[in-house]
């Protein structure tokens, strides 16, 4: 049995940690569904990318340094993504309003979606926060075809990471 320090209990409420069930979410799991609305209102659902690749990408907040970073290196390998066969999909707290200025500033070609209460980045284990702010984490899954999570990064450099994940889809088909 796994043993945990006994503040585990105050990190969780204070949002620092996810519980524990998210985090044995790893390679061979099936990837939580999920239902949500993107900038333009429009529900996506994880079924919506069944028989593709998913990139399926958590992080903290809009427009902000290391997510715009992240982003735009996504935005700049979409190409190479795509004739991989794979997809990306963004996903943080924040509203579609604050996601439609995002993609209008930075021209980002794929759906960011809206995760206001942070209950899909929990079952991913991706829920962070603190003091009662709720923020998702950057943690990105890449997901088969078959909805089976495949990989996980729970240590992103957002610069790089868009080239981790292409040459983990290369080895991966």
């Amino acid at each position: 049995m796994l043993k945990f320090p006994p503040f585990r209990n105050a990190l969780l409420l204070l949002g620092l940690c996810a519980p524990l069930a998210a985090e044995t979410l790893g390679p061979g799991s099936p990837a939580p569904d999920f239902r949500l609305r993107d900038a333009e209102g429009a529900e996506r659902a994880l079924g919506d990318f069944r028989g593709k690749w998913l990139v399926l990408y958590f992080y903290p907040k809009d427009d902000t340094p290391g997510c715009t970073a992240e982003a735009c290196a996504f935005r700049d390998e979409l190409e190479i993504i795509h004739q991989l066969d794979a997809r990306v999909v963004g996903v943080s707290v924040d509203d579609a309003a604050s996601h439609r200025a995002f993609i209008a500033k930075y021209g980002l070609p794929f759906p960011l979606l809206s995760d206001p209460d942070g209950a899909v980045a929990e079952r991913y284990g991706a829920r962070g926060g603190l003091f009662g702010f709720v923020l998702a984490r950057r943690h990105t899954f890449l997901i088969d075809p078959d909805g089976v999570v495949q990989r996980v990064w729970r240590e992103v450099r957002p610069k790089d990471h868009a080239k981790e994940v292409i040459a983990a889809l290369r080895g991966l088909r």
